[in-house]
């Protein structure tokens, strides 16, 4: 179990990593065939687009790990801790059923593309649809296909090669970080319901750079 834990513990931090990495790398190398080669790499502004939009979707998720979501709490603040304690399971219980909407939205969108059935509901899953149109055959407009993915014709498209990158790649995404974030906050939840924190703790960067701005005019105040 503590091995399952932390390796789901890594999981974001690492895939930013690697994304933060090959944006740099794509961007860069970019710039470097257009400006010394008159050439450019055809797929890298799509490529960038998709690794931005993971980066994004799985910060979402990564940053509720880190307590690095901005809040407001100028009421939790006001309160003794048993009812900070209530209002806190009650934010934290929101937050659960919005990531909840969120996981059925991502996978109804994207399951279509892996020839999966997307779910029955309007708000929450009721089942699975039974009569629906596969899209697998959906290519991205300029990403190739990697050598170590040729095997994605034979499960999505009828065996049928692929001339660009099948959308379900790029938009896997989608339900992927959705349950990430799903997860984050359940383990939020479990933690304030054993005692161990109270509330959702809320980044306080604006708070230091107001402290630092005022600082910094209460010199030049003095200055003068």
């Amino acid at each position: 179990m503590d091995r399952m834990k932390s390796f789901m513990d890594r999981i974001e931090e690492t895939l930013i990593a690697v994304l933060l990495g090959l944006m740099t790398v794509l961007t860069f190398a970019n710039v470097v065939a257009r400006y010394l080669f008159n050439s450019n790499l055809f797929f890298a502004l799509e490529l960038t687009v998709f690794m931005f939009a993971w980066l994004v979707l799985l910060g979402a998720s990564y940053a509720v790990k880190k307590n690095a979501h901005l809040g407001v709490d100028a009421i939790i603040n006001m309160v003794r801790p048993n009812p900070r304690r209530i209002l806190g399971l009650l934010s934290v219980l929101a937050c659960i059923i919005y990531a909840m909407l969120l996981l059925k939205g991502s996978w109804d969108y994207w399951a279509p593309y892996a020839n999966l059935p997307p779910t029955e509901g309007r708000w929450f899953p009721t089942g699975f649809v039974e009569n629906f149109r596969g899209q697998g055959w959906y290519e991205t407009q300029d990403i190739p296909v990697p050598f170590f993915l040729g095997w994605l014709s034979a499960v999505f498209n009828d065996g049928e090669a692929y001339e660009k990158l099948p959308k379900v790649i790029p938009y896997m995404v989608l339900p992927l970080s959705m349950a990430l974030l799903l997860f984050r906050f359940c383990q939020v939840a479990l933690a304030m319901w054993a005692g161990k924190i109270d509330t959702i703790i809320v980044s306080h960067e604006a708070e230091d750079d107001v402290e630092e701005a005022a600082k910094r005019i209460a010199q030049s105040e003095e200055g003068h």
